[in-house]
């Protein structure tokens, strides 16, 4: 068995074992990389060191760190609180709502599954209370998540431009990496709005009025922690996007500022940090290293091309990702398997638009994510209200994720495949 196959074979039985087992992806990886790339490609054991993205690593953990302190002390909810208090109890205006709080949330660098975490419990609670739909609340909640997950400064765009870096491709952060996914995910929630419920929303309104709803539990005023707390999140987005500082060192450094202040518990804050993600992306970026140089990112991305043509590879690479990503992590295990295969993929194909190739494997790893597999659909079930038929609630997400798998496909061939190209 040659080494390219070899170390295909690696990546595969990692994401195998990973989906059937609790042993996290990137244990497997690290696992795999060393006795493929040391013992049978011959590298030495300073080429896995070298390959360990210690950059990454400090940018997820120095974004995911800053905003759990404004979780833990409260600041974000009473944003969310207040913003959802305006449309004063309109029924079919709350899905709508939450739909673009998560954007914001995701997007000033919470990112998708904070979003989620943050909005889940009042957002569920408000569908209850009003008669909304649990799986339309859910479906905005998670599609909002996801459509800002790809800003710079939010987790998921920071692995995802860092992947862009190492294949050498120019993109935007914000126009080409950013935007497409937001422009999707935006057009699939409000679709998704359209047909699980909202439409009755508005033709209930208008036959019984908006109900004299108020949004639950009141939160304590604005204090000094969280006028503090939100400035530092100002001078962490002025900071990243205006003078290009480095978003992990900035985001620690603002940290470590609340907490010496007596703003947030350090302890808590850093257990918020979302370890398991940190390493399953390292873990498989060195298992990708060792691809790449034994050949079988080559081999991966021919196979690919043998069943693509230019005017299919956009719908095509959204499907693959989207069935991978239903049980596998998006930003861990998919973009960081797929993203590298881009610059092959379009030499062997003749030609290609990086930006839709990418885009598609964003929104393809992402839209499926809805699923009470992927820990946006779980949390939002977590927080279903009492009289929900949370096996019901399971049933229906789980149809609607997968349902997404060959959505995706089909709005990345549209979007990217067809728009973006011509």
């Amino acid at each position: 068995m040659n080494t390219a196959l070899l170390s295909l074979l690696a990546l595969i039985l990692a994401v195998i074992l990973s989906g059937v087992t609790r042993v996290n992806v990137g244990i497997l990886a690290l696992g795999f990389a060393w006795l493929v790339g040391h013992y049978v490609a011959g590298q030495p054991i300073a080429f896995l060191f070298d390959s360990f993205p210690l950059n990454l690593a400090s940018m997820l953990f120095g974004v995911t760190f800053l905003f759990g302190i404004a979780h833990q002390n409260g600041s974000l909810q009473r944003i969310t609180y207040r913003a959802a208090r305006l449309v004063r109890g309109r029924a079919a205006l709350m899905p709508l709502v939450f739909f673009v709080l998560a954007v914001l949330l995701s997007s000033i660098g919470a990112g998708n599954i904070a979003a989620v975490a943050i909005l889940a419990p009042m957002a569920m609670a408000t569908a209850g209370e009003m008669g909304i739909s649990a799986l339309l609340m859910t479906i905005m909640i998670a599609n909002g998540a996801n459509a800002g997950a790809f800003s710079p400064i939010a987790p998921t765009g920071i692995i995802a431009n860092s992947l862009i870096q190492q294949i050498g491709i120019e993109m935007n952060p914000w126009t080409q990496v950013y935007l497409p996914p937001l422009v999707a995910q935006t057009f699939v929630a409000l679709v998704s709005y359209g047909i699980f419920g909202g439409v009755n929303l508005w033709r209930r309104a208008n036959h019984a009025g908006p109900s004299a709803y108020i949004p639950p539990a009141p939160l304590a005023p604005v204090t000094r922690v969280n006028i503090v707390t939100l400035l530092s999140i100002a001078a962490f987005i002025v900071g990243v996007i205006v003078f290009k500082a480095d978003a992990g060192f900035l985001a620690i450094a603002l940290a470590t500022i609340l907490c010496l202040l007596g703003m947030g518990d350090q302890e808590e804050a850093i257990k918020a940090v979302p370890w398991s993600t940190i390493l399953m992306v390292c873990g498989v970026s060195v298992l990708i290293a060792v691809l790449q140089i034994t050949g079988g990112l080559d081999l991966f991305t021919s196979l690919l091309a043998q069943v693509s043509t230019l005017a299919t590879v956009t719908g095509v690479i959204a499907l693959a990702t989207a069935l991978l990503s239903v049980y596998s992590s998006s930003s861990g295990v998919v973009m960081p398997a797929f993203i590298p295969l881009v610059p092959g993929l379009i030499a062997r194909l003749g030609g290609g638009n990086p930006v839709a190739l990418v885009s598609s494997i964003n929104v393809g790893s992402h839209l499926v994510d809805v699923s009470p597999l992927s820990t946006l659909g779980a949390l939002c079930i977590a927080n279903a209200p009492p009289a929900e038929d949370r096996d019901r609630l399971f049933r229906k997400l789980l149809y609607y994720g997968l349902s997404m798998s060959l959505v995706s496909a089909i709005v990345c061939w549209l979007f990217f495949g067809v728009l973006l190209q011509s």
